[in-house]
């Protein structure tokens, strides 16, 4: 069973303490992508924050003003387009979560979605405390209330009607999983840097299996931050984020059958192609590489 943690139960002073201690850098990267509306808030409120050494802001192919607002309230932005452009210069999750692995600077990385409502900084409290407080733990899932939907520790479609049921058939030892496909998680840089980044969607799934499969189920944990407000999607953008969370499962599974680029049809909609693939492992690129990116 995943080691559960409430972030309640961590103090604020006894983790800078810990971190102290340890000696190590923290980043809290946001990959955000038209996010002006909510980027502005959640850095200023963090920018300052005594667990953190950086905050950084991918801004992956906005057009609305979300990389000034976000350097306006102090982070570091980096832009995903001209980032490790040899690796691909697309839009897309993923892509965005792999290249701010590759440019933060921190030993610990914890990342946040840039559309969450109301955010509150201890969504960094109760994401680093397990990796500052046990040495066994080298990944932390968040999971928590999501008003509306009627499911007070479910998730979202997706991740109940896809993800939930892939895991539990085909990955069971990850089954214990509240909410997989959540955007808030944290980890240690080696365990992140060790596999590849799924593009798109499929990258929080992938993410899961991959870590488990390396280091072991052992490693990672989940904790609880309460209550998560954000912006939820149309129900036609949730066909093509379903479909490559379920090529990713299977592609996992070992099903070679799956191919990799669908034409999703959707009726009295434009058909959306939906393409799988991946980025390597950080530890595979050349220090020069990772020099220039």
């Amino acid at each position: 069973m995943l080691a559960r943690f409430d972030h309640r139960a961590f103090r604020l002073e006894d983790l800078v303490r810990a971190k102290d201690e340890l000696g190590v850098r923290v980043s809290l990267c946001l990959p955000a992508r038209n996010e002006v509306a909510t980027i502005g808030e959640i850095v200023r409120k963090v920018a300052a924050h005594p667990l953190l050494d950086e905050v950084l802001v991918v801004d992956d192919h906005s057009v609305d003003g979300t990389a000034g607002a976000a350097a306006r309230e102090g982070a570091r932005v980096v832009d995903a387009a001209t980032t490790l452009a040899a690796y691909g210069t697309g839009p897309g999750k993923g892509q965005a979560l792999w290249k701010a692995t590759a440019c933060a600077t921190g030993d610990l990385l914890a990342f946040i979605d840039a559309d969450v409502r109301e955010f509150s900084p201890h969504y960094v409290v109760g994401l680093l405390g397990p990796l500052l407080t046990d040495p066994g733990v080298g990944f932390v899932k968040a999971f928590y209330e999501r008003p509306g939907d009627g499911h007070p520790r479910g998730g979202g479609r997706v991740t109940e009607l896809v993800a939930r049921p892939l895991l539990h058939l085909l990955f069971p030892h990850l089954a214990g999983l509240v909410q997989p496909l959540a955007g808030e998680f944290a980890a240690r840089r080696h365990v992140l840097e060790a596999v590849p980044f799924v593009d798109g969607y499929g990258v929080d799934i992938g993410l899961l299996i991959d870590v488990a499969a390396q280091f072991g189920v052992e490693v990672m944990a989940q904790v609880d931050l309460g209550v998560r407000l954000h912006r939820n999607r149309p129900l036609p953008e949730l066909g093509p984020m379903a479909t490559v969370v379920l090529m990713t499962a299977l592609q996992r599974a070992g099903i070679d059958a799956v191919p990799a680029d669908v034409l999703l049809e959707q009726p009295d909609l434009v058909a959306v192609d939906v393409r799988w693939g991946q980025r390597p492992p950080l530890v595979q690129l050349s220090a020069a590489e990772r020099a220039r990116q």
